[in-house]
């Protein structure tokens, strides 16, 4: 029995370092880098974005997302040249949200076995769980199993945080779509100067969303 608590503990501080990790990076460090880009702050475009959030939250995946996004954000103004290049590219390798979780997941389950990695392990687990995670519901279970058996640990004990990871997966993957829409409104500010200089005769007009676009 005191084992069984001991170990509900230490999933419970896992699920609250997950979660801060989580609301840091999207609403910290990215805000930061947003407005080092745009010098403006990044929090009324999420606003805007709720339901492309609430979307994401409720089926945790970034690829199903992906429709409502590129919507949302040509409902903006967002040049859709932009939003259908970015969007794509960023639901299948941009999994900031998944990278951060597969790296406390990999500590989590090393401190529990008593072993202790490298800064450098810690950093080369999280870049590879960019790229490896697919953007369905609890993709990042899949790529734990990669993960654990690169650093050395068995695969089983992937067992170990599943009990909160569908969960967990649904906040990764809001911060995951939330930082490629912020990504799309930042390339799209950068890249305005050259856009207009290559204009496209036979572009659709945006498509104007009421759930996205604030009333003025």
């Amino acid at each position: 029995m005191h084992s069984l608590l001991s170990t509900v503990q230490q999933l419970g501080w896992y699920f609250l370092t997950v979660m801060l990790g989580l609301f840091l990076h999207g609403f910290g460090t990215i805000a930061i880098l947003f407005f080092l880009g745009t010098r403006r702050l990044p929090y009324k475009f999420v606003a805007k974005l709720s339901q492309v959030l609430a979307t994401a939250f409720g089926t945790g995946s970034s690829s199903a997302t992906m429709p409502l996004t590129i919507k949302c954000l040509d409902g903006m103004g967002i040049d859709p040249r932009v939003t259908r290049f970015v969007i794509p590219v960023g639901a299948t390798i941009n999994m900031d949200g998944t990278a951060l979780y597969e790296a406390v997941a990999a500590l989590f389950i090393a401190q529990y076995r008593k072993v202790s990695y490298s800064f450098g392990t810690v950093i080369a687990v999280s870049h590879s769980s960019i790229y490896g995670a697919a953007g369905i519901p609890q993709a990042g279970l899949v790529t734990m199993v990669m993960v654990l058996d690169t650093v050395g640990l068995p695969a089983k004990d992937v067992s170990l945080i599943i009990a909160v990871d569908w969960l967990l997966d649904r906040f990764r993957t809001t911060i995951n779509v939330m930082c490629d829409a912020l990504g799309t409104i930042l390339v799209n500010h950068l890249s305005k100067n050259d856009l207009k200089d290559h204009p496209v005769n036979n572009a659709e007009p945006h498509e104007m969303v009421e759930f996205c676009v604030e009333k003025e």
